[in-house]
């Protein structure tokens, strides 16, 4: 009997000092605040780069972070998607929600530009060297849905400069977004496509091959802003004003961004 008190006992006394590291965990994880953010898909690598330097200077912050095509996050704003900080890849979408009320006025900002580039499948490297080639020399691109996914704008806009669209149009494979395009091209089901500078970081096959002509497309710009909802308004502003410091731009320009804040 005194034997079986006594293991009762043991097993008593390991459960309470599991407990005991347990509860100082659990309480730190429940006392960490959350930032939702919607960003465009292009930024995927470079925020996810950053995420964790910022979990790191604000380590009871967590930001969860939701990539999608601009105009697929934008209607999930309107739609009342919880979000606090919204970062696109084109102006458009953000003047919409503007004009509609959802962001918090003086929180909007252009953030980054970048560039837009034609690449080839690997297949294709020595036939397709320049958009004009794409005309007698390509059976098929792709480019982002011009309505929804603002790369595919910028796209869609060189090739109409270019006298090249209508020629294309019929041979041309919409995309929900940059990295679809991506996938179609590396996997050869397309022979070219047209994505930003900043996605070709992970171009395993394929090949950059030119750039658009300057002039043959509006400005890329990515904006940011604070949605109207946001629940956590203090912390959403310190994270913005931190991917505009000499530390983010750093890593915004490892992955081919153009940061747009105050000179370094």
């Amino acid at each position: 009997m005194r034997k079986t008190t006594g293991v009762l006992i043991a097993l008593f006394s390991a459960a309470t000092l599991l407990l005991g590291f347990l509860l100082p965990v659990t309480a730190c994880a429940a006392d960490k605040t959350s930032i939702q953010i919607s960003a465009a898909m292009s930024l995927k690598n470079a925020l996810t780069a950053l995420k964790e330097t910022y979990g790191k200077m604000a380590p009871n912050v967590e930001l969860q972070i939701n990539y999608a095509s601009s105009g697929l996050l934008q209607k999930q704003i309107e739609q009342g998607a919880p979000v606090d900080v919204y970062l696109s890849a084109g102006k458009k979408q953000m003047d919409e929600l503007e004009a509609k009320g959802f962001l918090i006025p003086g929180t909007r900002s252009n953030l980054l530009g970048n560039a837009l580039v034609l690449i080839v499948a690997r297949e294709k490297k020595s036939q397709i060297k320049s958009f004009a080639d794409l005309v007698d020399k390509a059976q098929s691109i792709s480019i982002g849905q011009p309505e929804t996914v603002p790369a595919g704008k910028y796209a869609k806009e060189t090739l109409v400069s270019l006298n090249l669209w209508e020629k294309l149009e019929k041979r041309t494979m919409f995309a929900k977004d940059v990295r679809q395009v991506l996938a179609y091209v590396e996997s050869g089901n397309v022979d070219a496509g047209m994505v930003y500078q900043t996605d070709t970081v992970v171009l395993k096959s394929g090949a950059v091959v030119a750039a658009a002509p300057a002039g043959s497309h509006s400005p890329i710009v990515y904006p940011m802003a604070e949605i109207k909802d946001s629940k956590n308004r203090t912390e959403a502003g310190k994270f913005m004003s931190f991917l505009k410091t000499a530390e983010a731009a750093k890593v915004f320009e490892k992955y081919k961004f153009i940061p747009l804040g105050p000179k370094r």
